[in-house]
């Protein structure tokens, strides 16, 4: 008979703690919770006394946070496969995409979880196996997190957080193409398609690097590298052509001041 996997949870909110281990009994019912806990130094004892394969951990936690949890896992014999959760921050997902950790964003959605859940089963049974990471390059790999999370933050925005239909999707600022204020919202244009978010565009682009992105009409955002050339029409209207096929895009007359030295 096969062994159970075991998880831990370590949140200081009581309401995600309760819905998280709900929903994990529902996608994953083979998983057995043995321990909820809601701050670092309780996770780490019940870590150490009960070695689950699987902790959901919480970044920002009171007294020991979830790094530092993490960090003092390197006592254990077997380190537990780590989920991270947080709220949204696009510098620490930038770090967790980086390393081979997965992690949860707050609010939880369902849909994410479902697919965490099963990526997890992939990486557990290959620890179990021999042929996961190993104890010291999970080490390596969370020293890594600890510095990049300890290094001085990138002042510009790094991810936007964008709705497609039903789901919320996290888009890298390195894939967009342009953005252009709609009626009641933004569209964000990738080369995966649109997306869409309630920031208002004068928000945004006090958010977006100067030098990648440029406000070229008071609708409308461009991302400087994806811009192919510059050309006026026989009206005199300056419109810029993006590569890739993607189109052209109105440049407005206050504008047009940035494209004197391309």
């Amino acid at each position: 008979m096969t062994q159970a996997l075991t998880a831990l949870i370590a949140d200081d909110e009581p309401l995600l703690r309760h819905h998280l281990k709900s929903v994990l009994g529902d996608v994953w019912p083979e998983l057995d919770v043995v321990a909820s806990e809601s701050d670092g130094a309780a996770a780490l004892a019940k870590i150490h006394a009960l070695q689950p394969d699987v902790v959901f951990l919480d970044i920002r936690m009171p007294g020991i946070d979830g790094i530092a949890v993490a960090r003092a896992l390197k006592e254990m014999e077997m380190v537990p496969v780590i989920v991270f959760i947080t709220a949204y921050d696009e510098y620490a997902v930038q770090a967790f995409e980086a390393h081979a950790f997965d992690y949860l964003l707050k609010p939880l959605h369902d849909k994410r979880l479902i697919q965490t859940c099963e990526r997890l089963k992939n990486q557990v049974r290959l620890c179990h196996a021999g042929q996961g990471q190993s104890t010291a390059g999970a080490i390596a790999s969370i020293e890594r997190l600890m510095q990049k999370m300890q290094s001085p933050m990138n002042p510009w925005l790094r991810w936007i957080r964008a709705s497609k239909g039903d789901e919320i999707s996290l888009v890298s600022v390195d894939d967009v193409i342009y953005l252009r204020a709609e009626d009641k919202y933004v569209s964000v244009y990738t080369c995966e398609g649109e997306y869409i978010i309630r920031m208002p565009l004068k928000e945004l682009i006090k958010q977006l690097d100067p030098d990648m992105f440029w406000q070229i009409h008071r609708a409308t955002i461009v991302r400087v590298e994806a811009i192919e050339r510059v050309k006026r029409d026989f009206t005199g209207k300056m419109f810029v052509y993006l590569a890739g096929g993607h189109g052209k895009l109105a440049v407005s007359r206050n504008a047009q001041g940035l494209f004197k030295q391309m």
